[in-house]
This record gives C-alpha cells, structure tokens and sequence, in this order.
C-alpha cells in the first residue's frame, strides 16, 4: 500500500478501534449506574421490602424544548410493592409533568433538569419517592430541593389522598 493511502487510512482506523475500546466500557458503566441509583435510593429509605438485589422496571422520562414533547405517565397500579427507576427528565422553556400515580410505587428518580420552565412532579400520596442526589438551584423556586433547576420552578404534589388505593 502506498505510504499516501495508508496515511489515510491508518487514523480512520485508530478512530475507530478507540471507539471500539470505549464502547464496552461505557455499556459497562450504564449497566452499573442504575444499580448505584437503586442503591442510593434503598438507603435514602431505610426500611424497604426489596431485599439486597431487587428487581425494578425503568421508566422513561422525556425531553420537552418550549412545551413541546410528551409528559410522562406513570399509571401501572400493582398488587405489590414495586420499585421503578426513573430516568432523567428535561424541560426547558416550558412546562412539564411527571405524573407517578401507583399507590404502592416505590419511585426512584435519578435527577430531573428544569431551565426557564415548570416542572410538575405529582406522586400518588400512598408512593414513595427518593431522589439519587442533592438538587441545585439558581434563580428559582425549588422547595423540596429536587433536581436542578435555573431559572424557573420544580414543585412536588401529592395526588390521591384520602382516595381507597
């Protein structure tokens, strides 16, 4: 091969095999981050019905940009104790909910990141709900200290009290 071709080819290749080597360690890294945040939430609660390895679903929160996107919704009512993980939710410049309505959900929210906008956070009186980190905010109204939040407002509501679950 030409020295002039290999020139060429020899840094796509080493992008490449560099990208190779990260992916692992980065699937690795993501499959240990929710268990630390299932692990930081159990201690926040103390006393749980879990056990040392539970099991828990994870649900999915969205991006909204100006009001545009889908809240999200959890609705799933179970019979037992259930732990769900709760991936980061991002508003900016607009409004946004996080609506966790299961009576016997144990919520574990990674963080949430509300810049210029409100976010909503209404949980089912009867759930619980813990944050993995401290909140932070700059110009704002967080009161509960949930999330980050710049220049706008994070407010938690407990919906369903006094309702038979």
């Amino acid at each position: 091969m030409p020295a002039r071709t290999l020139s060429k080819v020899l840094p796509s290749a080493m992008l490449l095999a560099g990208a190779c080597l990260l992916v692992p360690a980065t699937a690795q890294a993501q499959s240990e981050e929710p268990n630390s945040s299932i692990a930081a939430c159990l201690k926040a609660w103390g006393k749980h019905p879990f056990g040392s390895n539970p099991a828990y679903r994870t649900l999915s929160t969205s991006v909204k940009v100006f009001g545009i996107g889908q809240d999200t919704v959890d609705k799933q009512v179970t019979a037992q104790p259930a732990l769900v993980l709760i991936n980061p939710g991002v508003n900016v410049m607009g409004g946004s909910a996080i609506e966790l309505l299961n009576p016997r959900g144990w919520y574990c929210m990674r963080t949430t990141v509300n810049v210029m906008g409100g976010m909503e956070i209404r949980v089912h009186c009867d759930a619980r709900l813990a944050l993995t980190s401290d909140g932070t905010t700059v110009l704002g109204n967080n009161p509960e200290n949930k999330g980050v939040t710049v220049m706008g407002s994070t407010r938690v509501e407990r919906v369903g009290c006094g309702q038979a679950s």
